[in-house]
């Protein structure tokens, strides 16, 4: 039986930047369609209600300066880990460590409001990011130079394109200068320029000594990106390690599966 889940955030900066400690994380299924009197009873016996284990024992380490990809197909428990990571939910058992500071890009335009400009955002997002008035003054023009928006920066936001968003909440999240950059796919949308853009930059963070943890189907990517991969199957652990043998082993599993499906059938 595992512990009562733990949530630590350590603003020191020994290593390691994030750990997960035997973590587990289920919700309950709801029961579909059924009286009040009934739902009521449900949600107040909850020892009764059926779990779904989106992670199961998940352990893993990331050190300061290190990279790690997250691989697996869809359902595999990759944004439940992320969601925890960044602490937008708690783990139900084991132990979660941060050390640092956490900057995210789970969703596209994640805290963003379409009605105010880009130029608001901006001041608005890196300020929610931890950085002073001063601090934003300094680094907006390096901001919206490395975003490519000067001319619609002061434009509202919803006329923007979902790779316009992406660029600015990018080059916000990379200039406010977090321990770990968290990257859920987002750099998917966007121009084959700008993607490239932003590869190289993430890559410079890397060699600054800052860590990563990214999540994408883009397996080259990945493989350019990080030195260490974790493979996600139904919420468990099927390999981590250097993330060429993981992206080996999940490649060979995908191919496996693909051969097996088309001989059946």
């Amino acid at each position: 039986m595992l512990g009562k889940a733990v949530f630590y955030r350590l603003m020191a900066t020994p290593a390691p930047v994030l750990d997960f400690q035997n973590v587990s994380k289920f919700f309950y299924r709801h029961g579909g369609r059924m009286l009040l009197r009934d739902r009521l009873t449900h949600m107040l016996s909850p020892q009764s209600r059926e779990r779904f284990y989106a992670l199961t024992d998940v352990s893993f380490r990331l050190d300061h300066g290190e990279s790690m990809a997250v691989v697996g197909s869809n359902g595999a428990g990759k944004s439940t880990l992320l969601n925890i990571a960044t602490s937008l939910c708690e783990p139900s058992d084991g132990r979660v460590f941060i050390g640092g500071r956490v900057e995210a890009l789970l969703e596209l335009g994640s805290g963003f409001h379409p009605d105010l400009t880009g130029a608001e955002n901006l001041r608005i997002k890196a300020s929610l990011l931890g950085l002073t008035r001063r601090q934003v003054r300094e680094r907006f023009d390096r901001i919206v130079e490395f975003s490519e928006l000067a001319a619609f920066i002061n434009e509202p936001l919803r006329t923007y394109s979902s790779g316009m968003w992406v660029r600015l909440a990018f080059s916000v999240a990379i200039n406010v200068d977090p321990d770990l950059l968290i990257i859920d796919e987002v750099l998917g949308v966007g121009d084959q320029n700008f993607f490239n853009k932003c590869v190289e930059k993430v890559m410079e963070f890397r060699h600054a000594g800052k860590s990563i943890l990214c999540v994408s189907h883009a397996l080259d990517t990945l493989e350019r990106m990080c030195d260490r991969g974790l493979w996600l199957d139904h919420g468990k652990v099927v390999k981590q390690g250097s993330v060429g043998e993981v992206l080996k082993a999940y490649r060979d599993s995908a191919s496996g599966s693909a051969g097996l499906s088309a001989h059946t059938g």
